[in-house]
This record gives C-alpha cells, sequence and structure tokens, in this order.
C-alpha cells in the first residue's frame, strides 16, 4: 500500500520597514503564504518583525530570532557551525541521566516546519546564519519564485530560460559541504569542491544559452510571420485573471488555475468570434514584485509578445486592495523590455467581487478603464467590440487589382485583409480591402 509523503510544512518571515504601510506588509506576507502554498508547502506559522531595513546579519532582532527558533525546534543563536540536531532518543536519555525517574514527553519533531521561508531577497550570509539559529531550511522569497517556475515550466524555450535563472540564483549560494572541501584528484587537480562546482554552473550556462538562442531563433521566425497581423496581449499581475480572461476571449482551454504562475508559457490564440483580418490574443507569464532580475531578463523572449503586440490590455484584479502597487509592477516590467510605448488599456477584471461603493470609486479614479468580470459574457462580448474598434480606428481603406494569372494570392489577402468588395474586369479581381498600414504595404508589395 503506497502512503502519501507528508507535506513540507513552513514558517513565513517578514520585515516591515519604515516606507511600508500594515495594509501593504500583510498583504505582501499573505501573497508570500500562496506563494509557498503553490510550491506545495502547507503554512502553518509567520514571524513578522518592525525594522530599519533587511540588513542585519540574522535579519531577525535576537528576541525574534529566538520566537521563530522556538517553532522550528532551533537553538536561536548563530554558531560557527550548524549545530547537528538532537534525536529524539539522545535527549530521553540526557534527561533521565540529570533526573531519575519517568522521562517528560518531547513534543513530536514532525510537528516543526521544515523549511523558513523569508519574504525578502537574503544575502548567502543571512541564509546560514538563519539555518544555524533555526536548525531549518531557509528560502527567501527569489528561491520561492525561482523553484516554481522550475516546476511550471512546459516548453522547451521556458525550461531552458528557468534553468538559466535557477543556476544564477543557485551559484553565489553554493558553500562547502561538511566533507567536501578537500581538493579533487585527476583532471581539474588543485580546484575545490565549490571552485568545480562553480566551474560546471558556468559551462551548463553557456551550454544553455547556446541552446536558448537556436530555440530563440525558431521563434523569431514565428513571430516575424505574424508581425503584419493584429495581435493583442493579456499582460499584468499574476493571478489578475489574465488565463480566464484569455479562455473567454477566444474559446480556448487555456489552464485556469487559483495559482501563481499557473502560466508561464505564452499561449497565442485567435479571438472568437473570428475576424477578418484575424485578431491574435496571447497571455503572458504573470508579473509579481521582486521578481528576480535574471528571471526578467531570461524571459525577455517570451515577454516580447508584449513588445511586438499592436495593443496590451493590462489586466488588473480590482478586488484586491494593493491593485495600484500590482499595476505599478507590471508596467516597471514592461518598461525593462522597452513595451511601454505600445498602446494600452486598463482593464478592472474580477468586479463581480466589488461592491457599489468601490465600483464608483474606482470608476472616478479611472475614468477610461474597461471594467468587467471574465466570467460574465456581455461584459466579455464588450471588451471585445472594444478590441475590433482599436484595431478599425488604425486601418486604412485601399483598392488591390489581383491579376488572374495570380488567384493563388487571394487567400494571403483575405488573411491579411477585410475585403470590403469585390469585382472583376479585364485586368482581374479589383477588391477594395481595409488593412492595418503595415499589411496593406506588405500586399502592395506582393501584387507590384
Amino acid at each position: 500500500m503506497e502512503t502519501t509523503p507528508p507535506i513540507p510544512r513552513a514558517v513565513l518571515v517578514g520585515i516591515q520597514t519604515p516606507d511600508v504601510d500594515d495594509v501593504a506588509h500583510e498583504a505582501s506576507l499573505e501573497e508570500l503564504g500562496r506563494l509557498v502554498k503553490t510550491l506545495g508547502y502547507e503554512v502553518v506559522g509567520s514571524v513578522s518583525q518592525k525594522r530599519e531595513g533587511t540588513g542585519a546579519a540574522s535579519l531577525l532582532g535576537a528576541g525574534k530570532l529566538e520566537e521563530l527558533a522556538a517553532l522550528t525546534g532551533g537553538t536561536g543563536v548563530i554558531t560557527s557551525m550548524a549545530t547537528p540536531p538532537m534525536t529524539k532518543a539522545r535527549k530521553r536519555f540526557d534527561a533521565t541521566a540529570e533526573a531519575p525517574g519517568p522521562a517528560k514527553p518531547e513534543p513530536d519533531a514532525s510537528d516543526r516546519p521544515e523549511f523558513v521561508i523569508v519574504d525578502h531577497e537574503l544575502s548567502p550570509s543571512q541564509i546560514r546564519n538563519l539555518e544555524r539559529a533555526t536548525g531549518a531550511q531557509v528560502l527567501d522569497r527569489t528561491g520561492v519564485i525561482v523553484e516554481i517556475f522550475h516546476r511550471h515550466a512546459n516548453t522547451r524555450e521556458a525550461k531552458l530560460q528557468v534553468e538559466m535563472a535557477r543556476l544564477k540564483y543557485v551559484a553565489p549560494r553554493l558553500r562547502e559541504s561538511a566533507h567536501g572541501g578537500g581538493r579533487q584528484q585527476g583532471p581539474g587537480a588543485g580546484e575545490s569542491n565549490l571552485a568545480l562546482d562553480r566551474r560546471k554552473i558556468r559551462d551548463r550556462l553557456a551550454e544553455l544559452k547556446a541552446q536558448l538562442e537556436a530555440v530563440q531563433r525558431d521563434s523569431d521566425q514565428r513571430r516575424s510571420a505574424r508581425r503584419d497581423q493584429l495581435r493583442v496581449a493579456l499582460v499584468g499581475y499574476t493571478n489578475a485573471g489574465k488565463s480566464s480572461l484569455m479562455r473567454a476571449l477566444t474559446g480556448s482551454e487555456v489552464l485556469v488555475q487559483d495559482k501563481l504562475f499557473a502560466t508561464l508559457d505564452t499561449t497565442v490564440r485567435t479571438l472568437q468570434s473570428e475576424t477578418r483580418p484575424r485578431v491574435l490574443v496571447s497571455d503572458t507569464v504573470g508579473f509579481i514584485k521582486q521578481l528576480p532580475h535574471d528571471l526578467v531578463a531570461s524571459f525577455r523572449s517570451t515577454l516580447s509578445e508584449a513588445l511586438e503586440a499592436s495593443l496590451l490590455l493590462f489586466v488588473v484584479d480590482a478586488s484586491d486592495p494593493t491593485y495600484e502597487a500590482q499595476l505599478d509592477v507590471s508596467r516597471s516590467v514592461l518598461r525593462e523590455i522597452g513595451a511601454d510605448t505600445v498602446p494600452s488599456r486598463l482593464v478592472l477584471n474580477k468586479m463581480d467581487r466589488v461592491d457599489a461603493t468601490r465600483r464608483a470609486a474606482l470608476l472616478e479614479k479611472h475614468p477610461d478603464a474597461i471594467m468587467l468580470s471574465a466570467h460574465a459574457p456581455d461584459d466579455v462580448s464588450a471588451l471585445r467590440g472594444s478590441i475590433i474598434a482599436f484595431f478599425e480606428a488604425e486601418m486604412v481603406d485601399d483598392v488591390l487589382v489581383l491579376p488572374y494569372a495570380r488567384q493563388k494570392l487571394i487567400g494571403e489577402i483575405y488573411e491579411s485583409a477585410r475585403v470590403l468588395s469585390e469585382e472583376h474586369d479585364e485586368t482581374g479581381r479589383v477588391l477594395k480591402v481595409r488593412a492595418l498600414p503595415g499589411a496593406m504595404a506588405r500586399l502592395r508589395r506582393m501584387l507590384a
């Protein structure tokens, strides 16, 4: 009979600096909890402290460090070397030797969290210090995000990108093992195990970079083939409802989960009901605050769907009290890749969770925003109309003459433009068409 492996247990740690108010601090810890849940861990507690910054060697003050250690079974003291955990049998033996008589029952160590998850990026020394004081494995926010990306990547491109980001995160945090600090024998003699591991990472990164460049050349060719098409990119904070909106707009069976980073790979589908020319809708990876820079850099090609789109829809969870900060994060990431010049519209999603008072306040603050629920067909239909109207305003009309000898190009014309009327004369088909300027220029060159 198979037994289900126990769910890893974790305690969260947050530092509230003077520039962060109570609402933002609580929201950040709650978001970290959802990240940890996405990772498959159970959150069993949290420790929070107000401090001037996050640069202290142990991150926490002495009192809070002892409070955290009490939860994990650690000493609460930063020792020069990690203290080996004492077995329950040894504890019972020592207690009996000190005070003869029945041994007092010890708390079950299996109830203690094995992980400490910190809502900030930590230096390697801070991680080591916290591990020595708590006896638990320590992960920072960046490590959690990198691990989630590693588990959720599906396409070859995303897997290569995530592995590169993961290795860049791991490399500076490598350390000698307790009995692995000697020198290598044979090839590479003279290198410590740590230096050898770091060299292996450098070699692997070079290999991954070459593989990724080859994959991206193919992706660039596919994107180039779509460059004159009407393209909408859904962008925004993770779990804002982009995938639900994608499904509603395109009728596609894209993954929809109430998890952070359920979508890592860009999905491109056709707007339904289909128009001529077609409108392509892409669902991109979600953003999050403190998104590791290496992940942003490695996902630059994935995010280029946003860079090359004709229209960006910034999807925001209007029911979230911190939505403005989330919107700032999304805009900041897109600014980093140069997509801030692409025309955009703000979409306030999940309005079915917003009361009348908050709706009025949102409308006053964002009068040009599109307010909707991805689960309301009328709302989705109105958004679809707005998308089509945007492209209609950009289109130009022209007359194309397709010679009878080149009738095989008729499919290309219908694919790239909307045919308003069609007549025949002695030269061929005379087509009045409407298309984006770039597509129209390409059709003219094709028929020249």
